[in-house]
């Protein structure tokens, strides 16, 4: 079977195994003055989710509101919005878009269209360019053309290469490129003065990472010790609730690096597929998705370290 027709199957899969009785509101945490977390669904991104199953950020400036990350969809960029309304009237004036994943960005449009900037670092809008016919397929899988409707791909049209520096109405921003990581053009936001970190897809936390085929799972571990480094009092994760480092460490740093040390034995020992997708991963059983992603993330780390 081609891959697109592979990767299709899959969505549909994965979509009859996500639908929920209930709508899943974003929840909104307030992680310091004037910042908060936007917190999605754990599960697949469904119908019910509008692709947004993931956490998202605000930060309220003198100078209007600035958003981490779009959402999955036109209708799941409004549910953002309409989240942004319960905290503040101030008009949106910018969105970063971490990543090139879909939820990053396909709300771009919205945003865009009420004059707001969309920033994003020059390799995450040539990941989301790659990428964009096969997210567009997978998402009117799994979201549905009802949960698509209204969605336009919009790239961000202000880029940076590896550093940005912004300060909005008194509030200072400051956004890296620091390597790739989920995905090629990953970023994090830092607030220094608040020392609250956006991390995009860099962390998850509740839920099982996903390596997928855009990974970089050797340059992810570095990219997370280099926002570990910043030392933030408040993560505000890709994916899962706002917790302190520690948490951050032991969800996702702990389990790169055992991902990457188990299947680079297996290798030293001359094993093959079979055999990476069969290690030890017990000790992150808890967390959300993990029946579905373990064995997955085992192959994908396999691929990436087979020839390094």
């Amino acid at each position: 079977m081609p891959r697109p027709a592979i990767l299709l199957f899959l969505a549909l899969v994965l979509a009859g195994q996500a639908a929920r009785a209930e709508p899943v509101a974003l929840r909104v945490r307030s992680v310091a003055d004037g910042v908060y977390a936007l917190v999605g669904d754990l599960a697949q991104r469904s119908p019910d989710n509008l692709g947004n199953n993931a956490t998202f950020g605000l930060v309220v400036t003198g100078a209007g509101a600035v958003l981490i990350d779009s959402g999955g969809s036109d209708r799941g960029a409004a549910q953002i919005e309409a989240a942004v309304r319960t905290v503040t009237d101030a008009p949106i004036v910018a969105v970063i878009n971490t990543g090139g994943q879909d939820h990053r960005w396909m709300g771009n449009a919205r945003f865009k269209a009420k004059g707001a900037r969309i920033i994003a670092s020059a390799a995450a809008v040539a990941d989301q360019a790659a990428r964009v016919d096969a997210q567009v397929q997978m998402l009117n899988a799994l979201v549905g053309a009802a949960g698509m409707a209204g969605t336009t791909p919009r790239r961000a049209d202000e880029t940076f290469d590896e550093a940005l520096d912004l300060t909005l109405g008194g509030t200072a921003i400051q956004v890296r490129h620091a390597g790739a990581a989920h995905t090629p053009g990953h970023a994090f936001v830092w607030l220094p003065a608040q020392r609250v970190l956006f991390t995009g897809d860099g962390v998850y936390m509740d839920r099982m990472l996903g390596v997928i085929e855009v990974s970089d799972l050797k340059s992810w571990i570095a990219v997370f010790e280099a926002m570990a480094a910043l030392d933030p009092k408040v993560v505000v994760p890709g994916h899962g609730e706002p917790a302190p480092l520690a948490k951050a460490r032991t969800e996702t740093y702990a389990y790169l690096v055992n991902l990457r040390d188990r299947v680079r034995a297996v290798i030293a020992a001359g094993g093959g597929e079979s055999e990476a997708v069969e290690v030890d991963q017990s000790a992150f059983a808890h967390l959300a998705n993990f029946d579905q992603l373990a064995r997955r993330n085992a192959l994908a780390a396999f691929v990436q370290l087979e020839f390094e």
